[in-house]
């Protein structure tokens, strides 16, 4: 069983390597990663305000200036810093929460996959965004605290993907096979059926992540964010 859960996972990667698409996006998102974690050799951070205002590109302001005389290109290269911290956060608290609650409900049947369903069900009828306002509120306006609050409300959507994902899964005759050869249930999940559904989970992590960043900029059009910080927001 070992041996075919490596090769099924070499075979993912491999097969995820070949769409010259992903390729493509993979590398924009590594891009974008280095570009956040050497902000510092790269752009001075702004702060305060310039005289320069609302120039156009030039090679001292590649992107030209706002209408605080800050460097856009500056900004946008703090931003990711702030942006990929919020959205990664958000992302590991929706997958904590997320895929396990949902490949349990999807496999286990009965009284406790009612249970989590039903848990899903409620978070996903919550107005979001005014109770994401006061808990900001109450719990402080920090990117932490915005980044784990938007992972919060936004486990449920990925727990719902990985549910019905696992049902389709677990109804497989290999499935079968392995519970007969009384392989036990924590190993059916999280090796056999986990690797099977990682392409539309990945998908909505995606989605998670973009609506993290534009989730953080309506806290902190509201006042609920960090004022010190820079985001694409």
């Amino acid at each position: 069983m070992e041996d075919d859960f490596d090769a099924r996972k070499k075979g993912f990667f491999q097969l995820l390597m070949r769409n010259r698409l992903t390729v493509v996006g993979l590398i924009g998102v590594l891009v974008i990663v280095l570009m956040g974690i050497f902000a510092p050799f790269i752009a001075e951070k702004p702060k305060g305000y310039g005289s320069e205002i609302l120039l156009s590109p030039s090679t001292n302001h590649w992107f030209g200036t706002d209408n605080l005389g800050l460097d856009i290109f500056a900004e946008m290269v703090w931003g990711a810093r702030t942006s990929l911290f919020v959205s990664l956060v958000a992302v590991l608290v929706a997958i904590v929460i997320g895929v396990p609650a949902g490949m349990i409900s999807g496999y286990k049947k009965g009284v406790i996959g009612s249970i989590i369903d039903s848990l899903i069900d409620i978070f996903l009828t919550l107005p979001i965004l005014p109770l994401m306002i006061v808990i900001a509120a109450v719990i402080g306006s920090s990117i932490l605290n915005v980044a784990v609050i938007i992972g919060i409300f936004s486990w449920p959507s990925l727990a719902r993907v990985t549910r019905n994902a696992t049902l389709k899964i677990s109804e497989l005759q290999f499935i079968e096979v392995a519970k007969c050869l009384g392989i036990p249930t924590g190993n059916i999940i999280f090796k056999h059926i986990l690797l099977n559904i990682m392409g539309p989970i990945l998908v909505n992590i995606t989605l998670i992540m973009a609506t993290a960043v534009l989730s953080e900029a309506g806290l902190s059009f509201l006042g609920l964010g960090d004022p010190t910080t820079w985001s694409w927001g």
